[in-house]
């Protein structure tokens, strides 16, 4: 279990897979209150053949450090880990706030992506007047309440109950810190009206009936992109884990 010290933070990471001419490295990178295991079936699927990367976001999982306040400034902290390792070129892949780490990586270092694939993410979290009110009030609720809310109508329906609760426990178990902070910085999180410079070719993976950030909002950020590829699958917002085969499939016919 590897770490790296990085502007007040210890960031864990796994980096398996052969370090050869075998592809350029995947980077996986998971969202909000999440940590790297969420890669886990991806991560079985392509070590065998090619080199893996994926690392706990700071303040998540077995990561440590707090105070950033923004999605760029989580990219630094990738990209830092991705110098350390010495990769200069890669795939990455993100989800929900992790894709939008993702292109602001894609934005800010287009020569260093290869390929990038963004699961269950938007360039802009955009709702009506009224479910912008219900976000707001809702950071009003104790905490733990808040986090069970989001977690809970993150999966589609009829997914087991237990494994809910589960993932609910795990990310009320983060810094309250940590939490509501990100949960600003994706809010202010804002490319929408950049995405047409992103040039990398790109893999849109959506959940169906994702209500987090729904289908129609990354469809609004994919008529923009010069070179995108659409997936459409049978989940909620939490694809590597309601649909990790199904994922695995897309992922491993794109790149």
């Amino acid at each position: 279990m590897p770490q790296f010290e990085v502007d007040g933070a210890t960031l864990t990471y796994d980096d398996e897979g052969p370090h050869d001419d075998a592809g350029v490295p995947l980077v996986f990178v998971h969202g909000w209150t999440a940590n790297r295991h969420r890669w886990d079936h991806q991560l079985t699927h392509f070590a065998q053949r090619r080199r893996v990367i994926r690392l706990d976001l700071r303040g998540h999982g077995e990561s440590s450090g707090a105070g950033v306040r923004t999605v760029a400034a989580l990219a630094e902290d990738v990209l830092a880990l991705l110098d350390h390792l010495k990769v200069d070129r890669f795939v990455v892949v993100g989800h929900s706030m992790g894709g939008m780490i993702a292109q602001t990586i894609a934005l800010s270092h287009p020569e260093r992506v290869e390929r990038m694939v963004l699961v269950n993410s938007i360039g802009r979290m955009a709702f009506s007047r009224g479910r912008g009110l219900l976000m707001a009030v809702s950071t009003l609720v104790p905490f733990k309440l808040f986090v069970a809310t989001n977690i809970q109508r993150a999966f589609a329906p009829g997914y087991p109950r237990e494994e809910i609760r589960a993932y609910v426990q795990a990310s009320a178990s983060l810094p309250q810190e940590v939490v509501m902070t990100l949960y600003g910085a994706m809010r202010a999180f804002d490319v929408l009206d950049r995405v047409g410079e992103i040039h990398t070719p790109t893999l849109l993976v959506h959940g169906y009936h994702d209500i987090q950030l729904p289908v129609s909002q990354m469809l609004r950020m994919a008529k923009d992109y010069p070179d995108a590829v659409i997936r459409i699958l049978d989940a909620g917002h939490e694809l590597p884990v309601e649909k990790p085969a199904e994922l695995t499939e897309a992922l491993d016919r794109f790149v």
